[in-house]
């Protein structure tokens, strides 16, 4: 993730690794749809591992 702004770093995530980050409030986004894939990408995380 880029910030829109100044193009500095506010996400990342890891190949091959079941993690990522961001460095905002998805919640508090612009729109109030904006970042519901963060939180559906969390979900499918936690379920594809939930045996591990």
């Amino acid at each position: 993730h880029l910030h829109l702004n100044d193009n500095t770093i506010a996400g990342i995530s890891i190949k091959n690794k079941n993690c990522f980050s961001v460095q905002y409030h998805p919640e508090a986004s612009p729109g109030p749809h904006d970042s519901n894939y963060l939180f559906d990408q969390f979900i499918e995380l936690i379920k594809s591992n939930i045996n591990e």
